[in-house]
């Protein structure tokens, strides 16, 4: 089967090999796995990040968290798919990815596609819609239908995940929403998404959240650059608030936070794959809601960019506008 590799990490993304087409042998399903002919993919952050840090040896190494495909093949013990079924999934970093023609996943962390959405549109929404979920309900504990009188400050809202959690906590959560973001175009976007407000991180935020009457919030969210937002995030945050975060910031003082009783929560997708916890399943779960919240027009996609075929080419550009940092939306291809 056709797949997009790497073997060296850390290659300026221009390099030759730093993403190269090559034949691997067609995978084998094992136990709870689905054997995916990919149709798309979308590129993400962790794309990139992966590529910087892995490989060095001489098994070449496949990318790729954001899938739609078919299954055409099952493994032992599955029963939520069966062949033919169309499918959207976010994948388990320890596995190979799916720049590939054929890709396996176990079928806890899969949902069945948005049946109004074509693949390019759906595909955009795994990897961040399992990100924004977690983030919202998961580790800031919010209940879906609660937060009235409260609000959520969105750090870096115009990219992927932060285009997918405005929508979700607008639409399910009483919270007042406030997004930031640096441009005009991308404070369109995310005014457009559902944010009550739009600030600008670029520069400083409590004189802004003041201006529309929000001296203080109760919760924050932030997306990217943690570090360089980190003593203005414990300005603006009311005493026993919550920062929750998904970004490696190089240091994180926390000390800081200790005044307020502040909490900090750490959101990583594939917590669950990674260590197939008991609720693993819930990954299944939550696809099929998000699914279904498409499916009757309460969310949208947030499908950014199509760079057309899945190739080297394609992905190389993918790569170096997500290592920009001025993507908006989700940077989606689609077949091979």
């Amino acid at each position: 089967m056709k797949a997009i590799v790497f073997k060296q990490p850390a290659l300026p993304i221009e390099h030759p090999e730093s993403l190269f087409e090559m034949d691997l042998p067609k995978p084998v399903p094992g136990a709870r796995d689905l054997l995916v002919e990919v149709k798309a993919i979308a590129v993400n952050p962790v794309d990139t990040k992966v590529r910087a840090r892995s490989g060095g040896g001489e098994q070449p190494q496949v990318l790729g968290w954001d899938t739609v495909g078919i299954v055409r093949e099952v493994g032992e013990g599955v029963s939520l798919f069966q062949p033919g079924d169309e499918v959207f999934y976010a994948g388990a970093i320890d596995r190979p990815g799916s720049y590939s023609q054929f890709h396996l996943v176990d079928e806890r962390i899969v949902g069945h596609k948005p049946r109004t959405l074509d693949n390019a549109s759906a595909v955009a929404l795994p990897l961040t819609s399992i990100t924004a979920w977690e983030l919202l309900f998961d580790r800031l504990g919010i209940e879906e239908n609660g937060g009235q009188g409260k609000s959520l400050l969105i750090i870096g809202a115009a990219g992927g995940v932060g285009s997918i959690l405005v929508q979700l906590a607008r639409k399910l959560t009483g919270l007042t929403v406030i997004g930031t973001a640096s441009r005009p175009q991308t404070q369109q976007w995310v005014t457009e998404l559902g944010a009550h407000h739009v600030i600008d991180h670029s520069a400083a935020l409590a004189p802004q959240l003041d201006a529309i009457g929000q001296g203080s919030v109760d919760y924050v969210i932030s997306l990217t650059h943690t570090d360089t937002y980190a003593a203005q995030i414990v300005d603006v945050l009311r005493p026993q608030g919550k920062l929750a975060l998904i970004d490696d910031p190089a240091q994180l003082d926390v000390m800081p936070f200790k005044r307020k009783s502040l909490s900090v929560h750490w959101e990583l997708m594939f917590t669950r794959s990674l260590y197939h916890t008991e609720d693993m399943i819930k990954q299944h779960e939550l696809l099929e809601r998000i699914a279904n919240l498409v499916d009757t027009g309460v969310i949208r996609t947030t499908l950014g960019e199509h760079f057309g075929a899945i190739n080297a080419d394609n992905l190389k550009r993918a790569h170096a506008l997500i290592e920009s940092g001025k993507a908006k939306g989700k940077i989606v291809l689609e077949g091979f």
